[in-house]
C-alpha cells in the first residue's frame, strides 16, 4: 500500500536490525604507549563513522590524563584542530538536565514520582492519561509521549528557543502512544518538559541554571548553551555531506535540555567524572540515576549488555563488555544533525571518557571511549574480558504454533516480512535483503554461523515481537552487544473502503513543509519534503507503521521499548482554503501539486506574509535560467532539484544566485512579513 517518506533527522542512532558495520581500511595494531593507543581508538571511531574531526579525553581521579584530536578543523581554512575546539554534544545534554532535576529533588522542591502537572499546571494533552505522567517518567523515557516535537528545533546560527517555549502548546493537541510507565522508549519531548520544570521551579533560565549550579561549580569553562557569550569560531566546522567543502553555519539545537549544549571532550569527560563523587550530586541521587529504570516496564528478557538499558538520563547503566565483568558503566550518546558525542563513566574506578566529533556516529564514539577505559583499567591490573559469543544450540523440530507468528513486522525505520516454515526456517525479508534462520532447541532461530539469534516473543500486552541478539567485535574498538526487540508484528487490521479509497488517491503525492523558521537546518538538509509512496507487498490498511484509521487520519500502533517506536506521530490530513496538508507533531506540509510555477519572466518578486511560514514554487518554465535574489533581512531562500537535493541556500551558504534545475523546487521563508526581489537571466549572460 503506502508509506510516508519523511526525511527528518534522528537524535540518537537506531540499532538497526542485525546491525552490520563496515571495517575501515586500517591495520589493528597493539600500541604499547597509552597515548598512542588512545589515538588509535579515536582514529578507528573517526574512520568507522566518516567524521571530519574528532576530539577525545580521559578523566581519572579528578584530572584529565589523556586528550587529543584528529581530523581537520576546516576543509578550507588553515587552522589547527586544537583541544579547545567545541562540539555539540547532542543528547548527552540530557544528563545535565537530569542532574539539574536531581538537585531540585535534593532540595525538596521536586518529587520524581509526582505528576508533571504538579510543576507545570498548564501542561495538558488531548489524552486524559497525561495526568499520570510523572517527573521520573520524563527522565527514564516511559512517559508515553510520542517522542519529538521538532518544529523549529534544528536551527543554524540562530539562538532562539521557540521550540522549547512552544512545546506545551504543541502537546495540547497530541495523544500518547502508550500508557505512562508501560515501557521506556526514547523521547526528547520528555526532557524538554524536564527543562521547563527546572526553569519553573528554579525561577531561572535553563542555560543560566546550568552555568550557576553545574558547569560553574565544576569549573567547566568550555561548556556552553547556544545563547551563551562565547567565541562561536571555536565550534568545529560541520558539513552537509562528506563531499561538501563549504561549512554550515553553527548548528543551534533550540531544545537545549534535550540536546543543545556544546563542550570540549575534556569538559565532557570531567562532567562525567562528577558522577564518581559528591561533587555534583549526593550518593543517593547518583545511585537513583544509575538504577535499572528500564525494568519498570515492558523489556525483553536476555537483554543484558544491549546498547540501551535506561537509567535516569543515561542510555545504559550496563554497557557491554563492562557488564559481563561486573563493572557498572554509565553511558550517554548524542547525535544532532552534524555533531556526535559519547560519554562513558565508571563510577567504581573514578574514570570517565568522552569522544566528540563533527560528522560520525555516537555509537562509535562511545565504543572508542570504552576502549580507552578498558586500556586504563588494564594498567591497574583490571582486565576486562571483551570476547563473547552466543551459546551453542542444536537444530530442533519447530513447534506448530510458531508457524502462525509470521506476517508483516515493523519499527521506526521501516517494514519487514517474517515467514516461518514447517521445516523450522525463519525467513526475514527487508527490502531486497533476505536472511534465513534455523530453529534451535532453546526456542531461538540462528543464522548458519551462529552469530545472530532471533526469537518471536508474545509479550504480556498480547503483541508479537522479533527479538535479536548478536555480538559484533569492532577491530580497534571493542565488542558491541545488540539484544533488543527489533520489530513488532503489525496487528491485523482492515480499513473501510472509504478510508482506503481516500488514501489511495493520495498515493505518489509530495508535500512541502510550510511552517518552519527560515533559519531552520531542515532546509539545507532537504528535510522539508514528505511523500506518500507505494510499497509493494505491504498491508493495504497501513501507511508504513501507522494504521489508516479514517480518511483523514493515520495513527501509530507499535509499542517497542528502546528505540523501535520512538518519534511516533498521528498523521492528520487537513484542508485549508481548498488545499490539502499533512499535519504531524505541529509541522504542516502542503500538497506540492497546488503550488504555483515560478514566473519565467526577467523580473518578479515573492512576498512571504507571516512569520515562520514558507512559500513554495515549482521551477517550471524557468528551468535552465539563473535566478538572482535580493534576500531581505529576516528571510532566506533555497532551491532543490527534482530528486529533492539542495542546489542553493542563502542562509546556509550565502547564495544569492542559483541555476534553476528541471523539475526542481524553490522555497522562500521568513521570520516576518518580507519581500524577495527576483531576476532571471540566461546562463550565458
Amino acid at each position: 500500500m503506502m508509506r510516508l517518506r519523511r526525511n527528518l533527522a534522528l537524535f540518537a542512532l537506531i540499532a538497526a536490525l542485525l546491525l552490520s558495520l563496515m571495517t575501515p581500511a586500517m591495520a589493528a595494531e597493539t600500541e604499547g604507549d597509552r597515548a598512542a593507543a588512545a589515538e588509535t581508538a579515536a582514529a578507528y571511531a573517526l574512520e568507522y563513522g566518516g567524521a571530519t574531526s574528532l576530539q577525545y579525553a580521559l578523566w581519572e581521579d579528578g584530572e584529565i590524563t589523556l586528550s587529543g584530536a584528529l581530523g581537520v578543523y576546516s576543509k578550507t581554512e588553515n587552522r589547527a584542530l586544537t583541544e579547545d575546539i567545541l562540539y555539540g554534544i547532542g543528547s548527552v545534554s540530557k544528563i545535565y538536565t537530569t542532574a539539574a532535576v536531581m538537585q531540585l529533588v535534593e532540595e525538596g522542591k521536586v518529587d520524581l514520582d509526582q505528576p508533571v502537572t504538579a510543576y507545570l499546571p498548564e501542561f495538558t494533552m488531548a489524552d486524559s492519561r497525561y495526568r499520570d505522567i510523572t517527573v521520573r517518567m520524563l527522565l527514564n523515557h516511559s512517559s508515553g509521549l510520542m517522542g519529538t516535537t521538532n518544529r523549529n528545533a534544528f536551527l543554524l546560527n540562530d539562538t532562539e528557543t521557540d521550540a522549547t517555549a512552544d512545546l506545551l502548546e504543541e502537546l495540547r493537541t497530541q495523544t500518547l502512544q502508550a500508557d505512562p510507565g508501560a515501557y521506556s522508549v526514547y523521547c526528547n519531548d520528555g526532557f524538554t518538559l524536564a527543562e521547563l520544570i527546572v526553569e519553573r521551579i528554579s525561577g531561572m533560565d535553563f542555560a543560566d541554571y546550568i552555568a550557576a549550579y553545574i558547569t560553574g561549580p565544576l569549573a567547566l569553562e568550555s561548556t556552553f548553551a547556544p545563547g551563551d557569550d562565547f567565541d562561536t569560531s571555536r565550534l568545529a566546522k560541520t558539513y552537509l555531506t562528506a563531499e561538501e567543502t563549504r561549512p554550515l553555519p553553527p548548528e543551534t539545537f533550540s531544545i537545549v535540555g534535550a540536546g543543545g549544549l556544546y563542550a570540549t571532550a575534556s569538559d565532557l569527560a570531567a562532567f562525567g567524572g562528577a558522577f564518581c563523587s559528591d561533587a555534583l550530586l549526593t550518593e543517593a541521587s547518583r545511585e537513583a540515576m544509575a538504577a535499572d529504570e528500564y525494568l519498570r516496564g515492558m523489556w525483553p528478557e536476555d537483554s543484558e549488555g544491549d546498547l540501551l538499558a535506561y537509567g535516569l538520563g543515561w542510555d545504559s547503566v550496563h554497557m557491554f563488555p563492562f557488564s559481563q565483568n561486573e563493572i557498572q558503566a554509565l553511558v550517554k550518546g548524542g547525535d544532532s544533525l552534524v555533531y556526535h558525542a559519547g560519554l562513558v563513566v565508571l563510577p567504581e574506578y573514578n574514570m570517565a571518557a568522552a569522544v566528540v566529533s563533527s560528522g560520525g556516529v555516537s555509537t562509535y564514539n562511545e565504543l572508542a571511549a570504552a576502549r580507552m577505559l578498558i586500556d586504563a583499567l588494564a594498567e591497574q591490573g583490571v582486565i576486562v574480558n571483551e570476547t563473547a559469543a552466543l551459546d551453542e544450540a542444536a537444530a530442533a523440530e519447530i513447534p506448530a504454533e510458531l508457524m502462525d507468528l509470521g506476517g508483516t513486522y515493523g519499527c521506526l525505520t521501516g517494514l519487514s516480512e517474517v515467514d516461518v516454515s514447517a521445516d523450522g526456517v525463519l525467513t526475514l525479508t527487508t527490502g531486497d535483503v533476505e536472511q534465513t534462520f534455523t530453529y534451535r532447541t532453546d526456542g531461538s532461530f540462528r543464522d548458519e554461523t551462529n552469530s545472530v539469534l532471533v526469537r518471536l516473543v508474545e509479550e504480556e500486552n498480547g503483541e508479537i515481537y522479533l527479538f535479536q541478539k548478536a555480538y559484533q567485535p569492532l577491530p580497534g574498538l571493542t565488542t558491541m552487544c545488540v539484544a533488543n526487540y527489533a520489530l513488532e508484528r503489525l496487528p491485523d487490521y482492515t480499513a473501510d473502503e472509504e478510508t482506503l479509497s481516500a488514501w489511495e488517491n493520495r498515493e505518489g503525492k509530495i508535500y512541502l513543509l510550510v511552517n518552519e523558521h527560515y533559519t531552520s537546518a531542515l532546509y539545507p538538509f532537504s528535510s522539508v519534503f514528505a511523500g506518500i509512496l507505494s510499497t509493494e507487498g505491504m498491508p493495504e490498511s497501513y501507511l508504513s507503521i501507522n494504521q489508516l484509521t479514517d480518511a483523514y487520519t493515520a495513527s501509530p500502533v507499535l509499542q517497542i521499548p528502546g528505540t523501535g517506536s520512538r518519534d511516533a506521530g498521528v498523521i492528520h490530513m487537513v484542508e485549508q482554503d481548498g488545499v490539502e496538508y499533512i499535519e504531524l507533531a505541529g509541522s504542516l506540509y502542503r500538497d506540492a501539486a497546488t503550488v504555483e510555477s515560478s514566473y519565467p519572466g526577467e523580473r518578479s518578486y515573492c512576498t512571504v506574509s507571516s512569520a515562520d511560514s514558507a512559500r513554495w514554487y515549482t521551477v517550471g518554465a524557468a528551468a535552465g535560467k539563473v535566478m538572482t535574489v535580493e534576500v531581505p533581512e529576516g528571510g532566506a531562500f533555497a532551491v532543490y532539484d527534482a530528486s529533492f537535493q539542495l542546489v542553493a541556500s542563502s542562509w546556509a551558504y550565502g547564495d544569492t544566485t542559483a541555476l534553476l534545475p528541471e523539475g526542481g523546487y524553490i522555497v522562500f521563508a521568513a521570520g516576518a512579513s518580507c519581500r524577495f526581489d527576483i531576476t532571471l537571466t540566461d546562463p550565458a549572460e
